[in-house]
């Protein structure tokens, strides 16, 4: 059976059925990691690449497709995540140990989740129990005085489902800053700490029905190097994710699904063991949804809430916003043919109204061959920051209350191969995004093009499992020409591993090519190529001892100019699993 899916619809879906370019990394995926940090997971995926500022523990981003960090939505067990002030998700705050699968989808999704989703949508889930009650444990130590423990209980029966897992993790990690000329240059290294929590709960009382709630709760603080070079400047960092849920199969053609949830980013600066200034924000979810089967395909209806409030010692002139959208779709396969239609209005209190829509067609040309094409708009919401942020600094670097949302148009077509263990897909993207703010003071001025072709490999034969990905875009600045800052133009990764009896052996190449630091393109960062590799071996049924080395021959890169990054390390650990 394919794995299921629901980012791409809102609905449970196969991956072999879906007309959307969606990636799964599975559970084993991520065991196989080891030591990498999230940021670092998702970049070896197609269409996908980062920035960080500095090692581990520090601000960061991702890019979907050539879209901006902010251009794009995630989400954690269906709650979005990340921080209204300056639109980014809190990547480095998020453990892998808590992490059961990310669902990927590229393109376009404001249909579907609203505003924010030019480039794509991730998607979080945290790990929930399943079958017998079982304990899980790992723990590892690596280069740069690294470790990682977690620890976890889960299970489940006909009538409740469970999971607690916890988890500390640790490195001295690299000064932040690796430029010696920089102002803000400190040689020593800028460790992070974070300790990280998460509970799913579900209680099914009757048959169709089920009530339940979850929550992830991590606390990080990560050094980085200030304007003040003896100085010891943290950034205490808590986020969280709180929902509950009742799904309830009110008859045999529908099925009813209310959640309400809260999601906070609270930031704390410190230098010197003294607080320097916070910022929070909390946004307050609420979404029914209603599935119902029709005699020709599934339907899709749903109405949002929801509350994005800021807080803090910066003076916002207006913190809060709220915006209350309404959703359908349908999806339906006659014969060869698949057809998604989906339709959503957002209205924010801020900017007013949002329509955006997607129409998407696909057909089955044999068993293994299919193909689809497909239109949709998106748009994105200023951040308070670009909003609202006050006048401290000089009139250029304040916010501006008159920007407009950011839109998109997007035209795609793929074709996908997919035959027992095998996959191979090519899509082509042409993503038009009009009223770009940039500049200082911020304007809606620009235009942008993201073009581009991702193509795609997985399989697996006997004891060999492997798989390559190539990316070749062009975001570009329709107004001046140049090249988006810190996205390639080309991108490549490929992995490949064998089993022999207890052992798994393998390896990874990824290579991207050299990218700008700035808009006018005057900054080149090179293009740099790292080699990965692991090993694993089963002790006993339920125990592994696992190897990973990242980066093995040391190769220096920046991601963001004058940032430095990990060099050659390794991670050593035992994990206690069962099957």
């Amino acid at each position: 059976m394919a794995p299921i899916v629901v980012t791409a619809t809102r609905q449970a879906a196969r991956v072999d059925e879906l007309m959307a370019d969606v990636t799964l990394i599975d559970r084993e995926e991520i065991e196989q990691a080891g030591q990498t940090s999230i940021e670092q997971l998702l970049a070896r995926q197609p269409g996908i690449q980062y920035t960080a500022n500095g090692g581990p523990g520090t601000s960061s981003g991702i890019f979907i497709r050539g879209a901006s960090s902010n251009q794009s939505i995630v989400l954690v067990d269906g709650q979005r995540f990340g921080s209204a002030t300056t639109g980014d998700a809190s990547w480095s705050r998020i453990p892998l140990s808590q992490v059961d699968r990310i669902e990927i989808l590229r393109g376009p999704a404001s249909s579907l989740y609203g505003a924010d989703a030019i480039g794509g949508v991730i998607q979080i889930f945290t790990r929930k129990g399943s079958g017998e009650p079982r304990l899980n444990a790992s723990t590892g130590y690596g280069t740069y005085n690294t470790t990682d423990t977690s620890i976890g209980v889960s299970g489940s029966n006909e009538i409740v489902s469970y999971s607690l897992q916890a988890g500390y993790y640790a490195t001295d990690g690299v000064s932040a800053i690796h430029n010696k000329k920089s102002s803000s240059f400190n040689p020593d290294r800028d460790g992070y700490r974070n300790n990280n929590l998460s509970g799913n709960l579900a209680v099914r009382p009757a048959s169709g029905h089920e009530i339940g709630a979850n929550f992830l709760v991590t606390d990080g603080i990560s050094r980085y190097d200030g304007s003040t070079k003896t100085s010891d400047y943290k950034n205490d960092q808590e986020v969280s994710n709180y929902s509950v849920w009742s799904r309830n199969r009110f008859a045999k053609n529908w099925t009813s699904t209310l959640r309400i949830g809260r999601s906070t980013d609270d930031s704390t600066q410190i230098k010197d063991g003294v607080e320097t200034g916070t910022i929070r924000t909390d946004q307050d979810q609420y979404v029914w949804q209603n599935d119902v089967k029709l005699p020709l395909g599934n339907a899709l209806f749903a109405a949002e809430y929801l509350k994005q409030t800021v807080s803090g010692t910066t003076n916002y002139k207006v913190d809060e916003r709220t915006i209350r959208s309404l959703l359908a779709g349908w999806t339906a396969g006659l014969g060869n043919h698949q057809l998604q239609l989906n339709l959503r209005r957002d209205d924010n209190s801020q900017f007013g109204g949002r329509t955006t829509g997607a129409a998407t067609y696909g057909y089955q040309f044999t068993t293994a061959w299919r193909g689809h094409v497909s239109y949709g708009t998106a748009f994105r919401a200023p951040t308070f920051n670009q909003l609202y942020f006050p006048n401290t600094s000089g009139a250029l670097f304040a916010g501006n209350p008159n920007l407009k949302p950011e839109e998109s148009r997007n035209a795609e077509t793929g074709i996908t191969w997919e035959i027992s263990q095998h996959r191979f897909s090519a899509v082509y993207f042409h993503n038009r995004v009009k009223d770009l703010i940039i500049g200082w003071p911020l304007k809606n001025v620009s235009n942008a093009t993201l073009e581009g072709v991702s193509l795609s490999y997985s399989g697996h034969k006997g004891p060999w499992s492997g798989g390559v990905s190539v990316d070749l875009q062009r975001p570009r600045d329709d107004d001046t020409g140049n090249r988006l800052a810190r996205r390639a133009d080309q991108q490549m990764f490929s992995h490949l591993s064998r089993s022999f009896g207890d052992w798994t052996l393998g390896g990874e190449w990824q290579w991207v090519g050299h990218r700008y630091d700035d808009a006018a393109n005057k900054v080149r960062l090179g293009g740099y190529g790292l080699v990965n590799l692991f090993a694993e071996y089963r002790v006993e049924k339920d125990w592994v001892l696992f190897a990973r080395g990242n980066n093995i021959f040391d190769k220096y890169y920046e991601t963001v100019n004058n940032y430095g990054v990990l060099g050659a390390n390794a991670f050593f650990g035992i994990r206690y699993a069962p099957k």
